[in-house]
């Protein structure tokens, strides 16, 4: 079969279209070099009508200044850092939690409202990202005692801010975080005044400031109350052992009728124990654990849970971060406590007893 023979169409090359630079922007404007820098990064002493029209130009012509170039001329790269070292080489995906989600979000647009991008760096020594990537400052979530990688931070001369009170003698710039020892005690007093008798906790291994501390605060309500401890403590890290840890806890001669868990995954854990051990939620264990999930209100039953306001913690690293990397005295306090906010639902609202009322007789 014979085809016809379509002719051929030359077409000129493409050319893709060139970024525009500095001096591009001048040209147009019919200013110098020197005055556009001026114009876009607020300096030199400009009528506002040239600052206004040198930008007008640059959005026109799509101009963007180079991030390179920015560095070079200011020392600053624009990159913030923000890991968790609580967990040393453990793998830990903390994103995946409801309260590290909202933290670095919060944290990201407090960054860019700022100009800064942030950047989610890895704790552990196995990798080399730290070393490949430029940063004006970082932030570290619940650094334990002695971290080893904040340590090294501070000591390249980088400004870090901690979420979470710093362990020992921790050379952080600033730190945010929550009274975590006066928060535990009033949801203690909360399963306490609901009808409890034997409150149990389940806890971390861990050496941050978080987990010590409330773990610190349920002894001390113990002791104060003349309660003997009932606790389980498992590597938060592990999300399997969480449930080995709540079943153990359930499965005790001591078993507890009440009990708070410091961590996300502790609520559905603990409610999927109960289930084995054939436990009504909240009749024979009530439940409380710290999270910001919404799933929790609509389980059966809605678990209570302590909000740790992870938004204003990111949104209050990031400035007082900021702050440092720029030298700028803003009045903010360098050591801030954001409250906490305990959400009452179903499984640690004891339901009183019925009481039936006999109508009353007629007389004989």
């Amino acid at each position: 079969m014979t085809g016809s023979i379509q002719p051929q169409v030359s077409r000129p090359p493409s050319r893709k279209l060139a970024r525009a630079g500095i001096r591009d922007v001048a040209a147009a404007a019919g200013v110098s070099i020197t005055t556009v820098s001026d114009a876009l990064n607020g300096k030199g002493r400009l009528p506002e009508a040239t600052r206004r029209h040198v930008r007008e130009v640059a959005d026109r012509l799509g101009y963007r200044p180079s991030a390179a170039a920015r560095a070079l001329r200011t020392g600053k790269s624009g990159l913030i850092g923000l890991t968790v070292t609580t967990y040393g080489e453990e793998p830990f995906t903390f994103t995946e939690f409801a309260y590290f989600a909202e933290m670095a979000r919060a944290a990201t647009s407090a960054a860019l409202a700022r100009g800064y991008a942030l950047v989610i760096l890895p704790a552990t020594s196995r990798h080399d990202v730290w070393s490949n990537v430029a940063l004006d400052g970082t932030v570290v979530i619940d650094p334990a005692e002695g971290d080893p990688v904040v340590s090294e931070i501070v000591r390249q001369g980088i400004p870090v801010v901690s979420d979470g009170r710093p362990g020992g003698s921790l050379p952080v710039t600033a730190w945010v975080d929550n009274d975590h020892q006066a928060a535990v005690l009033d949801l203690l007093d909360h399963l306490a005044d609901a009808g409890a008798r034997r409150i149990g906790l389940l806890t971390g291994t861990s050496t941050d400031t978080y987990t010590r501390l409330s773990t610190t605060a349920y002894l001390t309500w113990c002791e104060r109350v003349g309660q003997d401890p009932v606790y389980e403590s498992y590597p938060a890290h592990d999300p399997r052992a969480g449930a080995v840890a709540a079943d153990r806890l359930l499965a005790r001669p001591d078993r507890p009728d009440a009990v708070y868990g410091l961590f996300d995954p502790n609520g559905t854990d603990l409610l999927a124990a109960t289930r084995r051990y054939g436990l009504r939620v909240p009749d024979d264990l009530m439940l409380v654990c710290c999270s910001e999930s919404p799933g929790y209100a609509s389980t059966d039953p809605p678990i209570t849970t302590l909000s740790l306001k992870p938004r204003r913690i990111g949104t209050a690293v990031v400035q007082l971060l900021i702050d440092a990397i720029e030298g700028v005295d803003a009045g903010r306090p360098i050591e801030q406590v954001i409250p906490t906010d305990l959400i009452v639902r179903a499984s640690s609202q004891r339901r009183p007893p019925r009481t039936v009322v006999s109508a009353p007789r007629r007389p004989a």
